[in-house]
């Protein structure tokens, strides 16, 4: 299957992105003859370099980022590290392991700025594996003082949430939990994903992803903004946002990365609520100096 190419030409947003505000969620990819993706990947996406990933944050505003890898490159890390080390300190990464991850590889990761694994639950992506996969990798990360990012869709949770949601370590929730626009915000699957946050203050949550989640036309996705204008109301100090860039198993199309930020202020409708969103939260989980 191929896939959509990225935004050529993102414009420039309207939206001034606040001193330091950060991409808390976008990827690097490949080119694949430097860094190949893995055997074992579900899909291949577009190439999608450091130097256009640079290039891009430039225009829109943006001077810190989270790199996460994706499955397309399995455990192998080396194209978000090889950005890590380019980005003099500027970026963190959040990295996917193998089960037999060495303490030594954990320590160069934490070295060059990787501050938490991602445990990827959506099935039409990856093969789930054993419960005792996941703790046991998550107890290692706990020891760096790492998090967890947690992948699934919003009416599977009760599938998976014991999996991850005893273990000791924060938990950063990808993509709003994928809810459907279709059901509202008082269905289970989303209230459930609400309730998370509600008892577990360590929890985090990512409102970005409009674009993947809308039955409704770009750019504005009117339909999944009151969702992530809940969660930035009634969650400010555990909200995220980022990208996506480059986009990957977008089908229906390609959104412009420079509309995206222009979005932001009809999910978080104030300064305050945008400060957090973009500065002050991601500066408290990833250790960046506010």
């Amino acid at each position: 299957m191929s896939y959509r190419p990225f935004h050529p030409d993102p414009k420039k947003p309207d939206f001034v992105l606040p001193q330091n505000a950060c991409d808390a969620h976008c990827h690097v990819f490949g080119p694949g003859d430097v860094f190949p993706y893995a055997p074992e990947r579900k899909y291949t996406p577009v190439d999608a370099p450091k130097e256009t990933l640079f290039a891009l944050h430039q225009h829109l505003g943006f001077n810190r980022s989270v790199l996460v890898q994706a499955s397309c490159h399995g455990t192998d890390n080396a194209a978000m590290i090889d950005m890590l080390k380019a980005s003099n300190g500027a970026y963190r990464g959040v990295a996917i392991v193998a089960a037999d991850v060495s303490d030594d590889e954990l320590q160069e990761m934490h070295e060059v700025g990787v501050r938490g694994i991602r445990f990827n639950f959506v099935k039409r992506l990856v093969d789930i594996k054993p419960r005792d996969h996941y703790t046991t990798l998550a107890k290692r990360i706990a020891l760096f003082g790492w998090h967890l990012i947690v992948y699934f869709e919003s009416q599977e949770l009760h599938e998976v949430e014991d999996y991850f949601v005893d273990l000791p370590l924060p938990l950063v929730i990808d993509h709003m939990g994928r809810p459907n626009p279709e059901l509202g915000l008082e269905n289970q699957d989303f209230q459930r994903i609400c309730d998370l946050l509600r008892h577990r203050p360590d929890t985090w949550i990512k409102v970005g992803c409009l674009e993947r989640l809308a039955k409704e036309a770009p750019p504005l996705y009117q339909d999944v903004i009151p969702f992530s204008r809940y969660l930035v109301d009634n969650f400010p100090d555990q909200v995220l946002w980022g990208t996506d860039w480059p986009h990957p198993n977008m089908h229906s199309h390609m959104p412009d990365d420079g509309a995206l930020v222009d979005n932001i202020v009809n999910i978080a409708t104030t300064a305050e609520l945008q400060h957090k969103l973009l500065v002050a939260n991601p500066a408290k989980l990833y250790g960046y100096d506010l």
